[in-house]
């Protein structure tokens, strides 16, 4: 099991003038999809069938297994088989359950997004900079160096009913290719520029001083972490879930808005276009923008590729049927990366998904996801 991977040259930084926003940014076309993630597990020497099964929730696929051409047989929960394909390929047994039906499960299905994964370079430094400069609380942290990685949850509520971020580190690796298709976090404060300059007085990078948000009256002021990734910091009162958005760049929106809408279930709760700007966005989710975390597609004019780079890994969606989701998801055009089922020694239920421009997600059954959290 791999827990490093070769690092790719990281592309030049992107200086915008300070009065364009980020979201208007139009990056190289260029498209790359990168492989691998650490996850947590406590060390023991017995215990190493159940770190093995856990570094699955956050491990890449093989690129065989992306863009593999034989299918392959996904088991259904009553015991049968049905065939897998890739995109736009595939062949479905036939099933008593209608695609009507399948979908009006996917709506009426108890989902909720549990955490966003990607890679750090220095475990405690950021988690220093999360906690001291965004009020972050640190949930919970593994290291494991038989396996040279470790792990730390930071979120603003306990991981059963908040968002929140899983940091990787994998050892002897101090950076990572953001690639050009990830956008930003979303946190939620007060006051921004207090934030704001809170960040520069602990040598943090402010790079979108507080103001109006393109169109609206919002204030927000863009940052990055240590390692560079971007957080948009918004004005708002008090809010149940503060880290409240996910950020991706997508070719085609009204593709991914018909995609998260029947196959993860999602409401449209937005949409913006900004001709002057030259970008549009949508945000999708499971609640109100103001009390859930969402996920914010972006669309540039024209630009219909990015690239992934090896940072940023996945989303994580609980759910209460892994195989009813991976069904809703081929059914929808989305490429199922890792088989419904549960994983060895914990038992774990879950299934990983590729949507249509790449971005990879990962459903967990609830019921195991809270004895995850309980052991």
């Amino acid at each position: 099991m791999l827990t490093t991977l070769p690092i790719a040259p990281s592309p030049a930084p992107m200086n915008l003038p300070p009065h364009v926003h980020s979201r208007s940014y139009r990056p190289p076309t260029s498209f790359c999809l990168r492989s691998e993630s650490g996850t947590h597990n406590a060390s023991s020497n017995s215990n190493a069938s159940r770190r093995i099964a856990l570094f699955q929730l956050g491990a890449a696929i093989p690129q065989l297994q992306l863009f593999g051409v034989a299918p392959t047989k996904l088991p259904r929960a009553e015991g049968n088989t049905t065939e897998v394909g890739i995109y736009g390929d595939m062949a479905f047994a036939s099933t008593a359950v209608t695609e009507q039906n399948l979908l009006e499960w996917v709506k009426n299905d108890k989902r909720r997004m549990l955490h966003v994964v990607y890679r750090v370079g220095d475990l405690d430094k950021t988690i220093k900079f999360y906690t001291e400069c965004l009020g972050m609380k640190l949930l919970r942290k593994r290291d494991v160096p038989e396996e040279k990685y470790a792990n730390a949850f930071l979120g603003y509520g306990p991981e059963d009913s908040h968002f929140a971020v899983e940091l990787t580190y994998n050892y002897g690796v101090d950076k990572y290719d953001i690639g050009t298709g990830f956008g930003h976090f979303g946190v939620a404060v007060e006051e921004v520029s207090k934030t704001v300059d809170l960040v520069k007085a602990k040598g943090g990078k402010v790079t979108q001083e507080p103001g109006p948000v393109e169109g609206g009256s919002t204030i927000v002021a863009f940052i990055e972490d240590p390692d560079g990734y971007k957080f948009e910091l918004s004005e708002r009162g008090p809010t149940p879930e503060p880290l409240c958005q996910v950020m991706l760049r997508v070719g085609d929106l009204d593709r991914s808005i018909n995609f998260y809408k029947k196959a993860f279930g999602m409401d449209l709760l937005g949409k913006r276009d900004n001709p002057e700007y030259k970008y549009t966005v949508a945000i999708m989710g499971y609640g109100p923008e103001d009390k859930n975390a969402v996920l914010e597609l972006t669309y540039n004019y024209e630009v219909t590729e990015y690239s992934k780079g090896n940072g940023y890994a996945q989303i994580a969606i609980g759910t209460d049927d892994v195989y009813k989701s991976a069904e809703a998801i081929k059914r929808c055009g989305g490429i199922i990366t890792l088989e419904p089922g549960a994983l060895p020694v914990i038992n774990t239920k879950i299934t990983a998904c590729l949507d249509p421009d790449g971005w990879k997600s990962v459903f967990v059954d609830n019921t195991d996801f809270l004895k995850e959290l309980e052991s």
